[in-house]
């Protein structure tokens, strides 16, 4: 019955032999890695964020941080309603 068995990823790699995998310091594959462009974190956003410092009273606070994580955006989508709200 194990012969019906499905392979997972241990078997897999038990059978793969380290003397086939190439060698990554031979020069053509220096230069390919030379070449290749270096992208680091999170692409740029086309209109990210500003981080700024805004005083709020305890209780508004408080009601924003008690419905959990996400708080930031919340207070963030309020503010965002009541200019919508104004030009009107």
């Amino acid at each position: 019955m194990t012969g019906n068995k499905p392979s997972t990823a241990q078997d897999l790699v038990s059978d793969l032999d380290p003397d086939d995998a190439p060698d990554l310091s031979a020069p053509q594959w220096r230069e390919q890695f030379d070449r290749a462009p270096v992208r680091r974190g999170r692409p740029p956003l086309e209109s990210p964020k500003i981080l700024t410092t805004i005083r709020l009273d305890a209780d508004v606070l408080e009601a924003f941080r008690s419905q959990g994580p996400g708080w930031q955006t919340r207070v963030n989508e309020a503010l965002r309603e009541w200019l919508q709200s104004r030009e009107k």
